[in-house]
């Protein structure tokens, strides 16, 4: 059996990121905006408001992890951690709602092709792809670590890929006048969009419903436990996520020994080494005390 390989991310890490990210997008979406009026091309004005929706997507993501940081109180005993994981949710929310209005505005240009000036058009659009990638990649290493980082870089390589289908179509069209090539080229791109899009909403709705992790596995913890010298039998398992990087476990751990301050200390000291659990709280039992114990669940 595999151990669950780790790696302790440090979210506060790309503040600078969330900074550059946002400042560079409010810019372009001023840009494209601005070019998109100028050109009468309705699709800069789409990929304006559907990066306008993205850089408030940013924003989100980073107060969650701002609010993350903050102490536990009396009340949010966790403190504020679960606010990752909801932003992470409605940031695939607002993706899905971007990719609809892309799809709708695709649709309608199939319906009444409207003459763009293409030249205007791919300028733009190449700004975007430059301007997006760029930010995209300040997210790319922990992607794999956090969802709302996740969710950060899949709206910023969206975007890319957008412009760059948007910087295609008009090329095409300027030295073909083939319109219909427009809407044809969105349609492609949101289908790869929405593939990622709903993996990242998919997880972020399991951790909101305090589901296991996807990459913890019960029957992994389990059995790690019961390879501990001194138990016998493991009941009321559960494991679900603090935040978008933390997750807690609770279990009662049926013993044969009395050795339960070691047996704690070595339980938990695995957790940490093997499935980077570091919340964990174990009610420890005597065998002879749980034989009697009518309501307990193996």
């Amino acid at each position: 059996m595999e151990p669950h390989s780790h790696h302790h991310h440090n979210p506060t890490e790309y503040n600078r990121a969330f900074l550059i990210g946002i400042i560079l997008n409010v810019a372009f979406v001023i840009i494209e905006a601005v070019y998109g009026l100028v050109s009468n091309s309705s699709a800069l004005l789409a990929d304006a408001g559907h990066n306008a929706g993205d850089v408030l997507s940013l924003v989100f993501a980073w107060a969650a992890l701002s609010l993350a940081k903050r102490k536990p109180t009396d009340k949010k005993t966790y403190g504020f951690k679960k606010s990752t994981i909801l932003v992470s949710l409605l940031n695939a929310t607002l993706l899905f709602g971007a990719i609809s209005i892309i799809a709708w505005d695709a649709v309608n240009k199939f319906r009444n092709p409207v003459e763009i000036q293409g030249d205007i058009v791919m300028i733009v659009a190449g700004i975007g792809v430059v301007i997006n990638t760029v930010t995209a990649l300040l997210f790319f290493r922990g992607q794999k670590h956090d969802l709302n980082i996740r969710g950060a870089f899949l709206h910023m390589a969206a975007d890319a890929a957008v412009s760059l289908g948007v910087v295609v179509a008009g090329f095409i069209i300027l030295k073909s006048n083939l319109l219909w090539i427009d809407p044809a080229i969105s349609l492609l791109i949101i289908s790869v969009i929405l593939w990622s899009n709903w993996k990242l909403f998919s997880e972020s709705l399991n951790l909101a419903l305090d589901g296991v992790p996807k990459d913890l596995k019960l029957e992994q913890i389990n059995n790690k436990i019961l390879e501990i010298n001194g138990v016998s039998s493991i009941h009321d398992l559960h494991v679900w996520a603090l935040s978008t990087t933390d997750s807690a476990l609770t279990a009662h751990i049926v013993v044969t020994n009395e050795q339960t301050d070691t047996m704690i200390h070595e339980i938990q000291e695995m957790l940490e080494k093997d499935f980077d659990i570091h919340h964990s709280t174990l009610q420890i039992e005597t065998l002879s005390a749980h034989l009697h114990c009518h309501s307990c669940e193996e």
